[in-house]
């Protein structure tokens, strides 16, 4: 399937009705908003940083490979009342001082599994990143599209309010001539009126929008160009290749493949509690003065040791089957995940053909209503049509043309949301990935 957006339109907000709205003098385009948005949204921030400290934890986990070296320095007074000072005590200044090094040389695989665990959850971190600037971005997508439609709707408004206020003067100047009926002049109020009153919905809808644009961007929109024209081939002819290709390149599906294989890599850790550990142990010390013997007690080795925990109450035995289930959990999330990918990508696809199907139809309708419209204007001037008929004819080309501006945003949002789903916005775009998602290194999936 084929995805194009309309040419390009300089959408312009005009004031009216004394409705001021903030408008600074430079132009702001698609993929320009989207870059500033997933570098400064406090929702894709937040997980940046979880992703930085993530990154630690991969480091704190591979230190346990490294050797530890402990000094120790003390001294004070001691007072000893032992063999060597019977028949009495003696005290003394006591000295300590003392260097040891450790070194781990097996620990069943317990640490090769802290580091495994750990890069998991740096790999889940950075898609989860990933996923979430895809998702924002395409709020933000939806938003700039939103305020566009609603200042093509804005100028609209004011185009049919304008129309009806014409028709309303020359129904007054004939009533008040004497030459209209009075209950036409009712009617006509009524429609001018009601015509108002949309138009100050349509300010506010407006003032709403760019509220909501401030909320996800940071700054209210500024002059807005819709989207260049473009092919995208999106690699999907039907929608079983768009939902593989959503399970490929998804975000939020290898997120969750990411925790699967961290759960997996808990379990290795738990069942190295069942296995003996072996480390090298050296180190000097250079004593004085310790119990009650004036003199220095100075020694230095090196042992390698072996330790084994025989039982420790159950509780490793517990755990290992906690992690067990934990697997389970993890799997049914991925299971979870992959059927909402499915259900939103069927979703975007149907919506994309449903507007694509729905806007030549809406286009035509805006033509039908635009020659009826033009028509009975010559009616009108030869007498076959009264100013009322005009305004009938008025209104229907006002909101024919309104469903077909919501149908043409609703047909260019539902490509961005398909491209989104199969976490591909930001390339459609053009816009680079934050550097913090392209760490991810994890490509298999359960």
């Amino acid at each position: 399937m084929k995805v194009t957006t309309r040419p390009r339109f300089s959408a312009m907000v005009i004031i009216a009705g004394g409705l001021a709205i903030y408008q600074p003098a430079f132009a702001q385009t698609l993929p320009e908003v989207v870059d500033h948005t997933i570098k400064t949204n406090p929702d894709v921030l937040i997980d940046v940083y979880r992703k930085l400290a993530q990154d630690k934890k991969v480091d704190q986990a591979q230190a346990n490979y490294k050797p530890k070296i402990d000094l120790n320095l003390g001294i004070g007074r001691e007072r000893s009342e032992n063999i060597s000072t019977r028949p009495g005590s003696d005290t003394l200044t006591r000295s300590e001082s003392g260097l040891t090094l450790s070194q781990m040389l097996y620990d069943g695989y317990a640490t090769k599994s802290q580091v495994e665990l750990a890069q998991s959850q740096v790999n889940s971190a950075a898609y989860r990143l990933a996923d979430t600037s895809e998702r924002t971005a395409l709020r933000a997508v939806e938003i700039y599209l939103e305020v566009l439609r609603r200042q093509e709707l804005l100028v609209l408004t004011q185009e049919n309010l304008a129309t009806h206020e014409k028709v309303f003067q020359q129904i007054k100047l004939r009533a008040d001539s004497g030459i209209g009926r009075k209950v036409d002049l009712e009617q006509a109020e009524a429609r001018f009126s009601l015509a108002q009153a949309n138009l100050a919905s349509a300010q506010a809808n407006l003032r709403e929008s760019n509220i909501q644009f401030q909320k996800v961007t940071g700054n209210m929109p500024a002059e807005l160009e819709n989207p260049l024209a473009f092919a995208c081939e999106t690699h999907a002819q039907t929608i079983d290749d768009a939902i593989k290709l959503a399970y490929q390149n998804n975000p939020a599906y290898k997120s969750q493949a990411a925790s699967y294989e961290a759960s997996l890599a808990s379990e290795r850790l738990a069942q190295a509690a069942f296995k003996p550990k072996v480390g090298l142990d050296a180190g000097a010390s250079f004593n004085n003065n310790l119990d009650g013997i004036d003199y220095k007690n100075n020694d230095a080795y090196a042992m390698a040791r072996l330790k084994y925990n025989v039982y420790r109450g159950g509780a490793d035995s517990a755990r290992l089957k906690e992690t067990a289930f934990q697997n389970n959990e993890a799997l049914a999330q991925v299971e979870q995940t992959k059927r909402k990918i499915e259900e939103s990508t069927r979703l975007s696809w149907n919506l994309l053909e449903v507007t694509q199907k729905r806007l030549p139809i809406l286009k035509s309708r805006v033509e039908a209503t635009a020659m009826t419209r033009d028509g009975y204007a010559k009616e009108f001037n030869i007498g076959q049509r009264t100013l009322l008929d005009l305004l009938d004819t008025e209104n229907e080309f006002y909101t024919a043309r309104s469903e077909y501006i919501n149908g043409r945003y609703l047909e260019r949002f539902s490509n961005y949301r398909l491209m989104a789903d199969m976490g591909k916005l930001l390339a459609t775009l053009g816009v680079a990935p934050r550097e913090e998602a392209k760490s991810a290194s994890l490509d298999s999936q359960p």
